[in-house]
């Protein structure tokens, strides 16, 4: 996620900030769950510094992680923009969504039954969780979250899909590297589109 405790400290709590900020000015109560996302987000950079701190390993800090950042977000991404969609078009979001339910189905009962483990590598954090059909629970989690956002009718909420799946690939591969752990500023971003479609939307709140 970041790269130090510190990173993940200032990060989280500037995400979170903006989250709140989005949260406070969303008009409709449909559009608050993504509105709300920078707060998970953010939420979730705080809980890595907790793993930073504690060294890794396999206690309640590290558990936390895994559950927002896997089974989580998985129904959270592909929920947000079902609701904040207008109706009509959410026929295309089924396919998303259903992913997202099988994909968090099988990642909670993955958490349940093994251990999860935090290993600090050089500027990174790895979590080890043994997943049977890895690569089939990684394609179906990026449909239900990258694919929900791609699909969406509003183009704040495609960019913020765009950003995303960018924004994975490359920290993927930096973190594959052990060289550091970039996604905390991809958060950030992420949180700054998610303001700029709240801000957006404001007009059409008060017509």
């Amino acid at each position: 996620m970041c790269w130090s405790a510190t990173a993940d400290l200032v990060a989280g709590a500037g995400i979170a900030g903006v989250g709140a900020v989005c949260v406070a000015r969303v008009r409709r109560l449909r559009e608050l769950p993504l509105a709300a996302l920078p707060l998970l987000l953010g939420g979730h950079q705080l809980v890595e510094a907790w793993v930073w701190h504690a060294g890794g390993g396999t206690g309640p800090a590290t558990v936390a992680w895994a559950v927002i950042a896997f089974p989580l977000l998985a129904v959270w991404v592909p929920f947000a923009v079902l609701c904040a969609g207008p109706r009509q078009a959410r026929a295309r979001l089924a396919v998303p969504v259903a992913s997202g339910v099988a994909t968090a189905a099988a990642l909670s009962y993955a958490i349940a039954t093994r251990p999860v483990r935090a290993e600090i590598r050089g500027h990174t954090v790895g979590y080890v969780l043994g997943l049977t059909h890895g690569g089939v629970l990684v394609a179906g989690y990026l449909l239900a979250t990258v694919g929900a956002l791609l699909l969406a009718t509003d183009r704040w909420v495609r960019g913020l899909g765009l950003l995303a799946g960018v924004g994975a690939l490359v920290c993927w591969a930096l973190w594959r590297l052990e060289f550091v752990s970039t996604w905390c500023a991809f958060a950030a971003l992420c949180s700054v589109v998610v303001y700029g479609w709240v801000v957006r939307r404001e007009p059409a709140y008060s017509r």
